[in-house]
């Protein structure tokens, strides 16, 4: 109940509210920059300012992007921190974690950790925190990263792309795991075994099936078993990110069954696109892992209904258009990476849609499942105490995707044309408009309390 009296900053009155994992009809308090009452549709406040939900308008918590290569500094001609905070707040992400590749430093030790935070000043249009690196230099240092507020680290066991980024071997990685269990951390795992790529290697090719049969899906399979193994021997918190292979979630669910504290997260272009979709020389579709066929989409799909994949990022992994060489159309030399930061919540929503599954659900796992899995505080929920994040969303409006109104640096999508169901028409950082002239983000450090 609110207080007597109490004059509020904000207050959004809607006949649908997302709280507790359900709609219901609410008026949401906002002063100080946090929620600090909810209330009957009809109670008597006074605020500053008072906003009624259209009828077709329902009110969301912000969401919560763990998984985003903003690539600032160092490449920042390929994204950096205005443009994709800018296009985080315009599709409703309210909190973002940046990856530790593809800047020049990556944030793999405590200085270039703050070199990052240094770029970000005066850009944030949303809040950021950080990834440090697991690379072979860095191991034996995590706990100082993981003091200085990173909210886990990211390895890769095969070549990152990135030469600065290097690969751990897979005993590399149990020792990491060794390392953060000391403290609680998390380790996330770009899970695609390199042995198995090296076997099936195509360095030049225009056809998308080529491609995807140079990343088979035992690539997936063999390096999730052994992080699996790593992590039942460490007892450490493990991640693999960005799940593209169905076939892998056997061993998840049975590996989470007998106690080992794994989980796991896909992204919208496995949920929305299909190989089968993708013509010879695409290569705005090229993405690593690769989209697969339909029927492994399927299978997605109920991992996630099921509960054995625990959420969904965006894995925005944008570049400049040369290096997507969409010209020559070589699925084998371009960069690897779907750009969908603004779009993630339509996206996943007009297809659960479509399979009979709810809104309340999405938003779940795009909001406070991550936000509680990676420890980012009082972020992915409405409730009393949490940071006044909220996006008003029209869940039944439509729009058709114009890479025109995208606000990443770069504009190249392989959703181009793509007619999408739901809108973001505002979003609320702290209670107050994410997109205003002065940027009013800030950065985040891991501490406290995990849920989940």
């Amino acid at each position: 109940m609110a207080p007597v009296n109490r004059r509020y900053d904000l207050v959004v009155r809607g006949a649908r509210v997302l709280v507790d994992g359900a709609f219901r009809p609410c008026s949401v308090a906002v002063a100080g920059g946090e929620v600090v009452a909810l209330d009957a549709l009809d109670a008597a406040v006074a605020a500053v300012e008072v906003v009624e939900l259209a009828a077709d308008e329902v009110l969301l918590p912000g969401l919560v992007d763990t998984h985003v290569h903003v690539n600032e500094p160092g490449r920042t001609e390929w994204e950096g921190f205005a443009s994709a905070t800018k296009a985080a707040a315009a599709g409703g992400v309210t909190t973002l974690l940046d990856m530790p590749l593809n800047s020049i430093p990556p944030t793999t030790d405590v200085a270039a950790l703050e070199t990052k935070r240094a770029s970000t000043q005066g850009q944030c249009a949303v809040d950021v925190g950080f990834w440090g690196g697991a690379v072979p230099s860095s191991l034996g240092t995590l706990r100082e990263m993981h003091e200085a507020g990173v909210y886990g680290f990211k390895c890769f066991v095969l070549d990152s792309g990135a030469p600065e980024f290097p690969p751990l071997t897979h005993i590399q990685v149990e020792e990491a795991m060794c390392e953060v269990a000391q403290f609680d951390g998390l380790l996330a795992v770009h899970a695609e075994d390199a042995a198995v790529i090296d076997s099936r290697r195509v360095p030049h090719t225009v056809h998308y099936r080529e491609f995807l049969d140079s990343r088979p899906p035992e690539a997936e399979t063999v390096a999730v078993d052994a992080v699996i193994e790593a992590a039942r021997r460490s007892g450490a918190r493990a991640h693999i990110v960005h799940l593209s292979s169905a076939r892998a979630v056997p061993a998840l669910a049975s590996a989470r069954a007998e106690g080992v504290a794994i989980t796991v997260e896909t992204c919208p272009h496995y949920l929305t696109l299909t190989a089968e979709e993708i013509a010879d020389g695409q290569t705005q579709y090229k993405c690593c892992p690769p989209i697969r066929d339909s029927v492994n989409q399927d299978l997605l799909w109920e991992a996630l209904a099921a509960g054995h994949i625990d959420f969904v990022v965006s894995d925005h992994s944008p570049s400049t258009p040369d290096l997507k060489m969409l010209d020559e159309g070589d699925f084998g030399a371009a960069w690897g990476g779907v750009s969908s930061l603004q779009l993630g919540l339509p996206l996943v929503w007009t297809e659960a849609r479509r399979r009979g599954l709810d809104l309340a659900t999405v938003v779940g796992w795009m909001s406070a499942r991550p936000a509680d899995i990676v420890g980012v505080h009082r972020k992915g929920r409405i409730t009393v105490g949490s940071d006044a994040d909220l996006v008003v969303f029209a869940p039944d409006d439509t729009f058709t995707v114009d890479p025109e109104t995208l606000h990443h640096r770069h504009t190249i999508t392989p959703y181009t044309g793509r007619e999408l169901t739901g809108v973001v028409r505002t979003t609320y950082l702290r209670g107050r408009s994410a997109l205003q002239p002065v940027p009013q983000g800030t950065l985040k450090r891991t501490g406290g309390p995990r849920h989940g």
